[in-house]
């Protein structure tokens, strides 16, 4: 496993990530003094961002089921928690913008290779936030009956 957004595993097969890139600030605050150079005072962590990209072969190995249930993930804005394959936590993430680049279309619209960018924002774990991945599998299965 290479991560895990929620439940959904992100491994070699089917759906691969083969880059990763996290934009993480700091909140730093400026105030004035009469005479002197402004002060600068930490006021807080800022944002914490983290883009996962890989390409999908979906007619050789699959793949759009699980980009079907990135984009279900996104449409619900409920974070779930995320993790690298090495067991590293980040934390709370929520789905802000995925892209998807189709090339080669075949004769059915899908790409021979499609290339995924996923971006996610850091959030705060809410109360219930259990109850909301278990609703979310469960709207899930339901997006991938279609």
């Amino acid at each position: 496993m290479l991560y895990m957004i929620g439940t959904l595993a992100l491994d070699t097969r089917p759906f691969s990530v083969d880059e990763m890139s996290r934009e993480a600030d700091a909140s730093i605050a400026a105030k004035p003094l009469m005479g002197a150079a402004q002060a600068k005072e930490f006021t807080g962590e800022g944002e914490d961002d983290i883009t996962l990209s890989g390409q999908l072969l979906p007619t050789k190995i699959g793949g759009l089921d699980q980009l079907e249930i990135l984009h279900q993930m996104r449409k619900q804005g409920t974070p779930f928690p995320l993790m690298r394959g090495d067991g590293m936590r980040f934390g709370w993430y929520a789905i802000t913008r995925i892209s998807e680049r189709h090339k080669s279309l075949g004769r059915d619209g899908v790409g021979f290779t499609v290339d995924v960018t996923i971006s996610m924002t850091r959030t705060e774990a809410t109360a219930g936030a259990g109850q909301q991945i278990i609703s979310g599998l469960l709207s899930l299965f339901g997006a991938l009956g279609r």
